[in-house]
């Protein structure tokens, strides 16, 4: 079976490079999982899990806002604001993040609209990444 050539990178760093059999990740439009051969693509992904599955094992990343494209010949990219290995993540910061980002949005709910969605992208980024890392202490192999 043919694989999929992925590369996820960030403004800090490249995060995977690697071969992979399938990806399921957060669109603006809903999740998808793209196999080899899938017609090309751009889309705006949403902060969330991202699946990447090669042989039986199956990695666990988290991305925030960003672009997915799929370019012919099993091409695979990810340009995202952020994106970490569900090993990276730490739940008690994540945790203190989350409150933050809450406390936030609720301070600026009806002073500064621009101020309430950065809060608001905030903890949906927070909420992404509470929930890889729940999800990787509760089944480790994931």
């Amino acid at each position: 079976m043919a694989q999929l050539s992925l590369n996820v990178v960030t403004p800090e760093r490249l995060v995977f490079q690697d071969q992979v059999d399938t990806v399921t990740l957060m669109t603006e439009t809903g999740e998808i999982t793209v196999l080899p051969g899938h017609l090309p693509l751009v889309t705006i992904l949403r902060p969330g899990e991202m699946r990447l599955k090669k042989g039986g094992t199956e990695s666990l990343l988290v991305v925030s806002t960003g672009f997915f494209e799929v370019r012919p010949g099993n091409q695979l990219f990810v340009l995202a604001d952020t994106a970490e290995h569900a090993e990276e993540l730490e739940l008690e910061k994540i945790e203190g993040a989350k409150k933050a980002a809450e406390r936030l949005m609720e301070e600026k709910r009806h002073v500064d609209d621009v101020a309430f969605a950065h809060a608001a992208a905030m903890l949906e980024r927070e909420l992404a990444r509470y929930k890889v890392a729940v999800k990787k202490r509760h089944h480790p192999s994931a």
